[in-house]
């Protein structure tokens, strides 16, 4: 009883905390170029964007090469079995998520499926 107090404490952090940052900015890669970003893509979260504890709006992922890249929530196919709200326990846990997303044409990458990674 005593630990799920604790992985909703850190969550509800998470999340407060995570919405307070600047929602643009992304960390590049550290390294020289990089090849272009193909869905499906796995990496741990860095940040979530939410309105409430089960409103999720967007994310960063950081995947294995080093590279952030922040994704907008958009219809997830998969969403009753991964919904949203879950990206705040792999954050607590940093544990992998693999997004599957597409462009929208205006800058954004739209994730439309979300797995455990």
């Amino acid at each position: 009883m005593r630990l799920g107090a604790t992985v909703l404490a850190a969550v509800v952090a998470a999340l407060v905390l995570g919405g307070c940052g600047d929602v643009g900015s992304v960390t590049p890669a550290p390294s020289g170029s990089l090849a272009p970003l193909v869905s499906p893509v796995t990496g741990v979260l860095t940040h979530i964007e939410a309105e409430a504890l089960s409103k999720v709006t967007a994310f960063t992922l950081r995947t294995a090469d080093g590279r952030e890249t922040r994704f907008v929530i958009g219809i997830l196919e998969n969403g009753a079995q991964f919904p949203p709200g879950h990206l705040a326990e792999h954050m607590a846990n940093a544990s992998p998520v693999k997004v599957w997303f597409r462009d929208d044409g205006a800058g954004n990458l739209v994730a439309y499926r979300l797995e455990d990674g």
